[in-house]
């Protein structure tokens, strides 16, 4: 069995790609690589494929794709219909799937304060995980809620001996 042999993006929904797309760039040092491209419910490849994906009725909406230099990847999304909006508590960890995404950040106190300065928050207080080895986390938000785990190691190292 041949399995996959890296992670390559995550999906996130945003009430404004324009802004959250600068947001990225601006934070993290992303590169914006496509888009953003807008896509009709139309008989047009995107807009079959779309409906394929989203069903009827999602009218449009726009994506673009932006890369860390390490070659992950984050798609952003913005829906006409329903429209996109941001919601007051995006934690809902207790549900099923994907709740947050987590970023090895080795300039971990620099990098919270510059999720702050540009608008997101810090949702809970550093957490030494590993005092050994002086490996920390802390949960924050970009500013539509999107909660952002700070790893201040790579996760490889994590849990190592």
């Amino acid at each position: 069995m041949i399995h996959p042999t890296a992670f390559s993006h995550v999906g996130v929904t945003v009430p404004d790609l324009d802004k959250a797309v600068s947001w990225y760039q601006d934070t993290f040092g992303m590169y914006l690589v496509a888009g953003p491209i807008e896509v009709l419910e139309d008989d047009s490849p995107l807009g079959r494929a779309a409906s394929a994906i989203y069903g009827v009725g999602f009218t449009s909406f726009s994506f673009a794709h932006l890369t860390w230099p390490d070659g992950m990847g984050l798609e952003l999304f913005t829906f006409a219909s329903p429209e996109t909006s941001a919601r007051e508590n995006n934690f809902e960890f207790w549900k099923t799937g994907i709740y947050h995404l987590a970023l090895t950040a080795p300039a971990f106190a620099e990098t919270i304060a510059r999720i702050v300065e540009k608008g997101g928050r810090q949702r809970s207080e550093p957490v030494i995980i590993n005092a050994d080895r002086g490996y920390s986390v802390v949960y924050c938000e970009d500013p539509w809620g999107t909660v952002i785990e700070l790893c201040s190691h790579p996760y490889s190292q994590m849990w190592a001996g």
